[in-house]
């Protein structure tokens, strides 16, 4: 039986911090948020603050659907234990697997990553995404660890991936979808 395919999952991966992002980058997270929205892509988050929250709240203020997975056991543990955010998020499910067990389900759940700035978490979530062989998108000159996703590409030697590189998120948004439904295809 051939059926509809389910809505177009895109894990958000971002600074949770942003200083070292551009230094519009809280807009621009927003923006994105309300252009995955008006396209109804589900979003997911890390349940964090900073690029992805804003992402989450561009996308829950313009009538989006936001998830957050958490790297807490409980709600308790994510208000008290990792002082992480609520609002903005439909629903938050709670893995108990701390941050780096959290990155690893986060970018397994989606259909696509994108990357706009990023530390070290972020640097985390594109190696687990290049390995898993996501279709990803990145978002270039956002800033942080952003600028080294190329060079650890083309230093491990294990093909281009399924990435996308883009400087105009509107761009960047039309492209990974292209390559989402694509990579769906039977």
């Amino acid at each position: 039986m051939e059926g509809k395919f389910p809505k177009i999952k895109i894990v958000i991966s971002g600074a949770a911090v942003t200083t070292p992002c551009r230094p519009d980058i809280h807009k621009i997270a927003y923006e994105i948020g309300k252009e995955l929205a008006k396209k109804d892509i589900l979003i997911l988050t890390g349940a964090t603050t900073g690029v992805p929250l804003w992402v989450a709240k561009g996308a829950y203020e313009n009538g989006g659907f936001v998830i957050g997975i958490s790297p807490a056991r409980s709600y308790k543990e994510h208000i008290k234990v990792y002082k992480l955010p609520t609002e903005y998020h439909h629903t938050i499910l709670y893995t108990g697997e701390s941050y780096s067990g959290r990155n690893i389900l986060l970018i397994k759940m989606g259909d696509g990553v994108m990357f706009i700035c990023g530390r070290m978490g972020t640097l985390n979530e594109f190696t687990i995404a290049f390995e898993e062989e996501k279709p990803m998108g990145v978002l270039l000159n956002s800033g942080g660890t952003e600028k080294y996703f190329h060079d650890i590409v083309v230093t491990a030697k294990r093909g281009r991936g399924k990435i996308i590189w883009e400087a105009d998120y509107k761009i960047l948004i039309e492209k990974l979808i292209k390559l989402i439904i694509k990579e769906r295809r039977i």
